[in-house]
């Protein structure tokens, strides 16, 4: 009897843990696609993975809501060549997503010469009517 509760025990503690990487694997995939939304311009992607009370604290410091954020990739004057995920822990809490990354921002200043914004950052995500939507972003330079 011992033996097959201890059995009973060991699957369940499997079936948890693959349950919580298929919700890491869940929440990096919409942060790789709201990262491809900002660099084609995916305006109704960004709606859809953006909460309405989005807080968005850039690396210098300056703060935008949803409104904003999306208006600045808009009217180009933020604009992305590409940007890649070097690393991402993600730990998930019920309904909510913490990721402390490091990514990278590629772009390019005026004379084609790259100006690219390495950061680390933390992101977090909650899940509303079914989906990740972030709800805020802060970010600091690391090179």
């Amino acid at each position: 009897m011992k033996k097959l509760l201890s059995l009973l025990i060991l699957c369940l503690g499997v079936h948890i843990s693959q349950a919580q990487s298929s919700s890491e694997a869940s929440v990096l995939a919409v942060e790789k696609s709201r990262f491809e939304a900002m660099v084609k311009k995916d305006f109704d992607k960004h709606d859809l993975l953006i909460s309405e009370d989005l807080c968005y604290v850039h690396s210098n410091g300056n703060i935008d809501t949803k409104a904003s954020f999306i208006g600045a990739i808009r009217a180009g004057s933020s604009s992305y060549d590409d940007i890649t995920v070097e690393k991402a822990d993600i730990r998930i809490y019920e309904n909510t997503a913490i990721i402390n990354g490091e990514c990278t921002f590629h772009r390019k200043k005026e004379d084609g010469s790259p100006n690219n914004t390495q950061l680390r950052y933390t992101n977090v995500y909650v899940k509303q009517h079914g989906a990740w939507q972030m709800v805020t972003w802060q970010s600091f330079k690391i090179s």
